[in-house]
């Protein structure tokens, strides 16, 4: 079966007028959809987790801006260029950590710079491209990621960076997706991902969708499954990818690397260039983000922690550049990544 096939999950869509969102909180249980025609609506939805993963949360500003400056330009057409800067500060205030979201709102902020009168029609086309490359990308991003998969092997992933996470194919889940339609990627381990299981809910909501069998495992269980042998590669996606080659990713992604090196399995990091930021130097200024306790003392709005107990919940951390064996990106491949190397891949 051709990998075109393994493509079915789109979490954006615009339509009617305005932005539709997969709601990533109520999966697998329910499949429902958040309409968004107020760019308060869409930062909402970014901050409180309906959408996520770095290159989705960037479309979804990208179709927010839209949304905000429709309506400045109704309110105000001589002023609309200066007070849709709020609305652009609001979504930009949503994460702190995934790149992509600044980068889709500095890209929109060029578009709203170049629009004559009504810009609905000017922005919505820009948006709409951000979105399509995106697809395009991951396709590509596919094919390189899934040729240096030199034999049939099972692979682990980590969090979700598939289509939920992106416009639609996915980053690391392109990968497993176009590895597992060649033939290369015998068996799937998709790890839970605490605290909001985004493995075990939307990794393998996803690639059942698609009809690729996927075998959960806990999160401590990943090192013990490296060691029983198979498992030859670690697909991941990540949220930015700083100047050195350091990669912030899904908390939890730090110590699975730790553990592939010491197990002998390679570490795959799969991302568009939108996600390298060669303005951060290294790891150690990438700002990781903390969210609330609660989300880690419960699980699904029900308590599980001993009363009284803290918690502390940083929701990224960072990779070093030294464990990671490819970092793979839509202009192509670098190998054992370093400062010169990706300056010379964001450069061709």
């Amino acid at each position: 079966m051709n990998a075109v096939s393994y493509d079915s999950v789109r979490p954006i869509a615009w339509r009617e007028d305005a932005l539709w969102l997969i709601d990533q909180r109520l999966l697998p249980a329910r499949r429902e959809e958040i309409v968004c025609r107020d760019v308060t609506e869409v930062a909402a939805a970014i901050r409180d987790m309906a959408v996520r993963g770095a290159p989705a949360i960037g479309i979804t500003a990208a179709y927010g801006a839209v949304i905000a400056a429709r309506q400045r330009y109704r309110e105000n057409p001589a002023r609309w260029r200066d007070e849709v800067e709020a609305d652009l500060e609001l979504l930009a205030g949503t994460r702190p950590t995934a790149v992509n979201l600044f980068w889709a709102i500095d890209r929109m902020r060029r578009a709203i710079r170049a629009c004559e009168g009504d810009p609905c029609e000017a922005l919505l086309a820009e948006a709409r491209r951000i979105h399509e490359e995106d697809i395009l990308a991951n396709r590509r991003m596919g094919e390189l990621g899934a040729a240096l998969i030199e034999d049939p092997c099972a692979v682990l992933t980590h969090c979700n960076a598939g289509a939920l996470a992106t416009g639609g194919y996915g980053t690391a889940l392109g990968v497993i997706r176009a590895g597992w339609a060649g033939g290369k990627i015998r068996q799937v381990y998709a790890d839970e991902t605490r605290p909001w299981l985004q493995g075990a809910r939307l990794t393998a909501w996803e690639l059942l969708e698609d009809g690729i069998p996927v075998t959960l495992v806990a999160e401590g269980a990943g090192a013990w499954l490296m060691k029983q042998g198979g498992v030859r590669w670690l697909i991941v996606g990540s949220d930015r990818i700083a100047a050195n080659g350091d990669v912030a990713n899904k908390i939890g992604t730090y110590a699975a690397a730790l553990s592939a090196r010491h197990h002998g399995v390679r570490v795959m990091v799969v991302a568009p260039t939108s996600t390298v930021d060669l303005a951060t130097p290294s790891g150690d200024a990438i700002p990781i983000e903390t969210r609330s306790a609660a989300e880690l003392l419960g699980l699904g709005g029900v308590t599980v922690a001993a009363d009284g107990a803290e918690a502390w919940n940083p929701v990224f951390d960072v990779t070093p550049a030294a464990l990671v064996d490819a970092i793979v990106t839509e202009k192509g491949v670098v190998l054992k990544p370093d400062a010169a190397k990706l300056a010379r891949l964001m450069a061709s």
